[in-house]
């Protein structure tokens, strides 16, 4: 474990608890209740058990308690495996994430998925009973521990997909964010509540937003910690598409939302995997790296990593192939060298 993370009274969950979370309605009516009730079953919950030092440090020998990571072919998924609680990020869950990205075969695996367990929640937040009785110090090293997380999340080699059902609130919409692609069902719903918590957003939200939808639109949804449905964060580009149930003629749901979803997730992750590896990882760090410089750097940033695509036998390939004046020759998958 990092020595600079933090280990602080976590929230495990009371059955009784649990299934209260499970009952929580869409906060669509009044946001500040529901902030407030929220605060009061996770606080509950954490105040039922004793420290996380002992249980973490049990369960870090043991196989990941909350994240699933499944592998078909060159496109790999991870789940976010809290559902009880709403799949809210606690300590345990961001180390368990960190852990993960470590098993990730770069030269098998083009393209990642990054989900949520259940149909409720994508993330529902930062875990509120572990924040609550952070120190100064204290919360900035959980903020930072978050940060360290999301933002190797955001810099993997590979593009990472986010495939959000439901909530995604506070932290759950700061790590779709992290993420190169969103798309959404549409019961999804997006914010940034910190601020009727008494906190900033502290996983990058201040900073990621901004660039996504814009200062304004930003600062807006910050300030008034507003949350807004999936319609209104595919009209901001907040996410790239919103998908809905298949119904057959007579209205009968045929697939749900959020397995249209998933299937939509996985022909997207499947249409980059074809494609030459290194020149995918390059694009990625190029726009990445630009954005962050002016435009002379840039095209300098660019200028490198198209060059470095050159004799890659991706390269070669892909350039003998369209140069070939045989049509029914049929295209071999990248080799990924």
């Amino acid at each position: 474990m990092n020595d600079r993370f933090l280990r602080v009274p976590g929230a495990a969950f009371s059955e009784n608890a649990d299934e209260k979370i499970k009952r929580l309605p869409t906060p669509d009516g009044n946001f500040e209740s529901w902030i407030k009730m929220r605060v009061q079953l996770f606080h509950h919950a954490a105040e039922s058990v004793p420290c996380m030092d002992a249980r973490r440090n049990a369960q870090m020998d043991r196989r990941m308690e909350y994240i699933l990571y499944e592998q078909k072919g060159n496109i790999a998924t991870i789940t976010i495996n809290r559902e009880k609680a709403l799949n809210a990020l606690n300590s345990q869950v961001l180390e368990e994430l960190d852990a993960v990205l470590d098993t990730v075969n770069l030269d098998e695996v083009r393209c990642l998925i990054l989900t949520g367990a259940g149909q409720k929640s994508f993330v529902a937040g930062a875990d509120i009973g572990e924040m609550s009785t952070l120190t100064k110090a204290e919360g900035e090293a959980f903020g930072k521990k978050g940060n360290d997380v999301f933002r190797r999340l955001e810099t993997f080699p590979i593009p990472v997909i986010a495939a959000v059902n439901g909530f995604a609130l506070g932290g759950g919409c700061e790590i779709s964010m992290s993420c190169d692609i969103r798309l959404c069902s549409d019961n999804a719903v997006f914010g940034q509540p910190e601020v009727g918590l008494g906190i900033t957003p502290g996983f990058g939200g201040t900073q990621r937003l901004a660039r996504l939808v814009g200062a304004g639109m930003a600062k807006q949804m910050i300030y008034t910690a507003r949350n807004i449905k999936a319609a209104e964060a595919y009209r901001i580009g907040l996410v790239n598409e919103v998908y809905s149930a298949e119904t057959d003629g007579d209205g009968n749901v045929v697939k749900t939302a959020q397995e249209v979803l998933l299937a939509a997730a996985e022909k997207m992750a499947a249409g980059i995997a074809k494609n030459a590896p290194i020149a995918v990882r390059n694009c990625k760090k190029a726009i990445n790296e630009g954005l962050d410089v002016d435009m002379d750097e840039a095209v300098v940033i660019e200028e490198k990593l198209f060059g470095d695509c050159f004799e890659t036998e991706d390269q070669k390939y892909g350039m003998a192939f369209f140069l070939d004046k045989n049509k029914e020759k049929v295209k071999e998958p990248f080799k990924n060298c």
